[in-house]
């Protein structure tokens, strides 16, 4: 039964439970306001956090709101005696009470913003997530910019349209009457070459390398919805990564239908946005990401609820743009973590994504250069079907990898495992010089990212959170990497020594050294707030962070990959599946063997080094994933963490009413990091003292019960409001 917001308090309630209750607007009266003739009722979803209010509320559509009020529309409505915002899921004719109702109090919009679609799915995901719809709808939903509301109403558009109508026609009579469009003056001229013609022509046809390639795509031009995961090999160039997906999404436009495609980063979108302007023009799809700013990204969002294109590209939020008859979702590069979004529910892209193209019968595709466990286990189920090039294009395509760790280069160089760039690497630089760019990746952005005591090697920390300390350039002061604090004048606590050594090399560092050994040759640093998106294709040195390696149009000469062992050695379940995709990234950067590509990796573990070396993605995460298997880790399984005080976990468990084959690991208490506690988005403290942590593995078959126990038993707590609040996070990628 939904909520029905009445006229006045019950007398003798109490506080708390006068939150269940609306309040009259102060503008209208209940005995005086008509009601619209029809459809008089609204459904609203409440702009509230609150766990037990996770669901809609009757209100009644006065008659001057009628025509405003419209499915999807912004409004505020009064609510425990507060002025809250929310949307309308729906018009109903008739309440389930006879009780009077709460008129609503005003329409922010009229612009119907939130789709039925995307409502589903936000649901969809709440329920998954074990959180609230409200929660969901904050990301899916950009904030509204007014200006931008009015180029969008019936009036304004029909002018637009008819000034779009009269250009048209000015133009044809320029062109002498000629009917058709002209092709884009940055578009790629079609292949002469049948088998790497891509639709209708429009350039060539990167999926022609694999297999199955072009059947994918047949499919996705015939209307069907194939799943596919698909290990690239295309890092720069014609047949990149982007370029692969531009010819998909061009492919899914060929049947009728539209797309969406979300990716981790800036640097990547505007990759994807330059392939699919060459492909399908630059008016036929819009971003969506939080950089462009607010009035932009309002704006192309209304474009994509009014119809007006049928693609949408973007970060985390473009995966709920409300493209009408959605055709292909893709996801790029799923196991990155910025695709994981960092507010609660914690949902991720690709799980979103999978809830979207079930629930709107479309394809998906989730492309990257490796392969995650969690694609893997969609192959493994049958659920997609894995795209990958044959043994002998690969061979043709991929560099040459070079591990230094290997017995050959160990007996040629017998101190390449104390040093950070054995002399394979320098001569793979030296060599790759003569004939363009070097790629050099490093784990760590900085000069010094950490520091040490010189006499004692403790490691430093501040005096102020006990956060470690840095070196941002050579000259540059000490300072704390979590509060910022400078430590001019610093003194160990073990030993008392005022000498500092650096521990681990950055970024800065490393571009340094190597501009002293290689004077005449220039230096790129692409890392932390200065990211490159492309380099010449001259001779130069390139230090980038993972993630942050930019592309030489005609591929890099060579690439070493230092700190690997760092990466491998972090404390994490996913630490060696995490520095293999990087691995893979930046050596997809590289020309084939071919044309004398070269990789140098500098890493001892010969599972992940192999794999590289063998360039085998598909390998390494189905080996992984049996692992997992084997250990009933995700994702071969699911998790819950439940984050609380001990007595408010031991209360919170017993509601569960956890099927039989759950494990439950914990409670145990958190350690208290140094530093201040991370805030939750409610303003309270989590995760320092006095807080504990249980650990919840169950099924695939079993999740749905377990998380919609999970997500009752919140709203439960939250109602009563006695106790400590429990905080839910599921399939969190970075818990393990």
């Amino acid at each position: 039964m939904q909520g029905k917001p009445t006229q006045r308090e019950p007398a003798g309630e109490t506080g708390q439970q006068s939150l269940l209750h609306g309040f009259v607007s102060p503008t209208r009266n209940l005995g005086t306001t008509p009601a619209a003739p029809e459809l008089p009722i609204a459904r609203v979803v409440l702009d509230s956090p609150l766990p037990h209010l996770d669901r809609p509320f009757d209100y009644l559509v006065p008659a001057d709101l009628d025509e405003d009020a419209v499915p999807g529309a912004r409004v505020k409505v009064r609510f425990g005696g507060q002025e809250l915002a929310g949307f309308i899921t729906g018009r109903i004719d008739k309440a389930d009470t006879s009780a009077r109702l709460v008129p609503l109090g005003r329409v922010l919009s009229p612009q119907p913003v939130l789709a039925p679609q995307i409502l589903a799915l936000a649901e969809a995901v709440a329920t998954r997530f074990s959180g609230t719809v409200h929660d969901v709808l904050r990301v899916a939903i950009p904030p509204r910019a007014a200006r931008v509301d009015k180029e969008f109403t019936p009036k304004a558009r029909a002018a637009a349209g008819a000034a779009a109508a009269g250009t048209a026609a000015a133009t044809a009579d320029d062109d002498g009457g000629t009917s058709g469009a002209s092709a884009p003056a940055d578009e790629a001229p079609a292949s002469t070459d049948p088998a790497l013609a891509g639709p209708e022509g429009s350039g060539p046809n990167p999926w022609a390398r694999y297999p199955h390639g072009p059947r994918f795509l047949t499919h996705l031009a015939a209307g069907h919805s194939p799943r596919a995961v698909l290990s690239s090999l295309g890092g720069y160039g014609p047949g990149a990564w982007p370029e692969e997906i531009a010819a998909a999404v061009q492919a899914t436009l060929l049947s009728g239908r539209g797309a969406v495609v979300v990716v981790p980063d800036a640097k990547d979108l505007t990759r994807l946005e330059a392939a699919l302007s060459r492909r399908i023009g630059k008016d036929a799809f819009v971003r969506l990401t939080a950089d462009d700013g607010a009035t932009p990204r309002y704006r192309s969002f209304l474009q994509v609820v009014h119809g007006d294109v049928r693609v949408a590209i973007g970060t985390r939020s473009a995966a709920y743009a409300p493209v009408k008859d959605l055709g292909l979702a893709v996801i790029w590069d799923d196991a990155d973590d910025l695709h994981a979004e960092q507010r609660a529910p914690y949902q991720h892209v690709r799980d979103v994504l999978l809830l979207r193209a079930a629930a709107e019968e479309a394809a998906l595709l989730l492309a990257s250069h490796s392969r995650s466990t969690e694609a893997q286990r969609l192959v493994a189920t049958g659920w997609a079907a894995g795209i990958a090039a044959e043994r002998a294009t690969v061979r043709a395509l991929a560099p040459r990898v070079l591990s230094t760790a290997d017995s050959f280069n160990m007996e040629r160089d017998p101190l390449a495992a104390r040093a950070r760039i054995p002399h394979a690497a320098w001569k793979a630089a030296q060599d790759g010089l003569t004939r363009g760019p070097v790629l050099v990746q490093v784990a760590r952005t900085g000069f010094s990212p950490a520091l040490s005591c010189q006499d004692c090697r403790e490691p430093a920390r501040c005096r102020a959170c006990a956060g470690p300390l840095g070196l941002a350039s050579r000259n540059g002061i000490p300072a704390c990497r979590w509060c910022g604090r400078p430590e001019p004048v610093w003194s160990c606590g073990n030993c008392g020594s005022t000498s500092l050594r650096g521990s681990t090399a950055g970024a800065g560092r490393t571009a340094e050294e190597l501009g002293r050994a290689f004077p005449s040759v220039p230096v790129i640093s692409s890392a932390g707030d200065h990211v490159r998106a492309d380099v010449p294709d001259t001779p130069a040195l390139v230090v980038a962070t993972p993630g942050a390696e930019p592309v030489a149009a005609g591929g890099y000469a060579a690439a070493i990959l230092l700190d690997g062992n760092a990466m491998m050695s972090r404390e994490s379940l996913r630490a060696g599946e995490d520095t293999l995709r990087r691995w893979f990234s930046a050596a997809a950067l590289v020309r084939p063997a071919s044309d004398k590509g070269l990789v140098v990796v500098t890493a001892d573990d010969t599972s992940n080094v192999g794999h590289l070396l063998r360039w085998d993605p598909a390998g390494a995460a189905e080996r992984e994933l049996e692992l997992r298997r084997e250990l009933g880790l995700p994702p071969a399984v699911r998790y819950a963490e439940l984050t609380g005080s001990r007595e408010a976990l031991t209360a919170f468990l017993p509601r569960l009413d956890l099927p039989a084959e759950t494990r439950v690991v914990g409670p145990a208490p958190l350690e208290d990091p140094p530093g201040p506690p991370p805030v939750h988005r409610d303003g309270q403290l989590g995760g320092s003292g006095g807080r504990y942590r249980t650990l919840l593995f169950f099924s695939y078959a079993a999740a749905p019960a377990v998380t919609s126990a999970m997500r009752a038993a919140k709203a439960a707590v939250s109602a009563k409001r006695t106790g400590d609040p429990v905080y839910v996070r599921v399939d969190g990628t970075d818990v393990l």
